[in-house]
């Protein structure tokens, strides 16, 4: 494997990216989500690209505009579908070879593809998809009444967290609070989330949604979502980031399947 690094242009900016090599004819696109560089938070998508491409898949990773090395205006995830198509047309231009391209996205970073119905990608695996927006910003902080209630019945079946409630050890103010919350109506979907809904429906290509069991974005996310959905791929103890060794290993293995499907 070798890393190179490389500059192209989208609507007048100059964006960076960075390109793992390998011998196979699927590679990968990693595209990154909220404000966060191509390397990830603590590096992991630079490690991560690292082993796909160890695994015989290039990969390619680049900071849209305004972000990072990349400069131009910075319009946020719904402005950067001409981001992501102008970083899939470099990355068929510096591996020839390629036959097919897979794109990842975390966070915004898959709401981005979804709103892009794809781009030209031949397969997508959306992590955790941000279907929080301007008008609904308190999901952020005060989980939706769904979110609550499923939190609540996993505790639940948790023989650990059990005794804790049992010890003393949970704070009843907190407790009561929170039931609180879980006895309100459930909300309905809101609109970014229908959108990206249809949006991903004009997408013909396969995909894969990853939702980390422990991330507030992955459970808000279902709350909005068709949970009988078959491509709903879930790691039960994993954070947003996948950080967590088993949760590493786990996003890996589904990258590669999704890079291997045909």
């Amino acid at each position: 494997m070798t890393r190179y690094f490389s500059s192209f242009t989208c609507e007048g900016a100059t964006l960076w990216g960075t390109l793992d090599t390998a011998a196979g004819t699927t590679g990968l696109l990693i595209v990154s989500g909220g404000n966060e560089t191509r390397s990830g938070p603590w590096a992991s998508q630079s490690l991560l690209a690292a082993r796909i491409a160890t695994a015989g898949f290039p990969v390619f990773r680049f900071d849209r505009r305004g972000v990072g090395d990349s400069d131009g205006p910075n319009g946020g995830f719904r402005t950067a579908a001409p981001d992501i198509a102008a970083a899939i047309a470099v990355f068929r231009v510096q591996v020839p070879a390629l036959k097919r391209v897979i794109a990842y996205g975390n966070c915004d970073g898959a709401s981005a593809l979804m709103l892009a119905a794809g781009s030209a990608c031949d397969g997508l695996v959306l992590s955790n998809p941000w279907t929080i927006e301007e008008g609904f910003a308190d999901e952020a902080s005060t989980p939706l009444p769904q979110v609550v209630r499923a939190h609540y019945l996993r505790r639940l079946m948790d023989p650990r967290a059990v005794l804790r409630l049992l010890g003393g050890k949970v704070s009843l103010r907190q407790l009561f609070a929170s039931l609180r919350d879980a006895a309100r109506p459930a909300a309905a979907p809101n609109p970014l989330a229908q959108e990206l809904g249809t949006k991903l429906a004009d997408f013909s290509g396969p995909v894969t949604i990853l939702l980390a069991g422990r991330d507030r974005t992955a459970q808000t996310f279902l709350a909005n979502w068709d949970k009988s959905d078959p491509r709903l791929r879930t790691c039960a103890n994993a954070s947003h980031g996948f950080i967590e060794q088993d949760a590493r290993i786990w996003l890996q293995n589904q990258l590669e399947d999704a890079l291997r499907d045909r």
